[in-house]
């Protein structure tokens, strides 16, 4: 477990969370703000793991983290930090099924892993690069202090860049 709220773990991935990685990355819905293609197979999402998630965690230590809801005791998400190159920053980024979205679940977990991220990965700063119209994880941005630092691309779109000192 890397940190938890009343309502959520947040802990690394493991590879049998491989179906709401899936999930995650092939729901239309969910990939509205987000500049990739869906996946089409849990064994793609078990490559992504591998190949993406579980080799961030080796290089840097740290990586975007499952986010657990005890009640319904399943992985309903992610949120945590990632370096992105291009930027050469680290990223709080989160995503959650819509289920979940509305219910303040994405505030409660993007707070719970940047109160964490300077004691315990020694990070500093964190931008949160989010696509344009993407009013909801704006709101996250700004209720976590953020500010738009600047408007840039990531991924061939549009975003603002969120920036906040830790």
């Amino acid at each position: 477990m890397i940190t938890e709220t009343p309502r959520l773990i947040l802990r690394p991935f493991v590879e049998e969370d491989a179906e709401a990685i899936f999930l995650m990355n092939s729901i239309p819905e969910i990939l509205t703000y987000i500049p990739q293609d869906p996946l089409n197979s849990i064994q793609e999402a078990k490559d992504v793991f591998h190949n993406i998630i579980n080799a961030t965690y080796k290089e840097f230590g740290f990586g975007r983290w499952a986010v657990h809801h005890k009640e319904d005791n399943k992985v309903i998400g992610f949120c945590g930090p990632k370096y992105i190159p291009e930027y050469d920053k680290v990223e709080i980024g989160y995503r959650y099924l819509p289920e979940y979205w509305g219910k303040g679940i994405g505030y409660e977990a993007a707070q719970a892993a940047v109160n964490i991220l300077k004691p315990q990965f020694d990070i500093e700063l964190v931008i949160a690069l989010i696509l344009h119209g993407n009013v909801g994880s704006e709101a996250i941005a700004k209720k976590l202090g953020m500010s738009i630092h600047e408007e840039n691309e990531y991924n061939g779109a549009k975003v603002h860049v969120y920036q906040m000192a830790l």
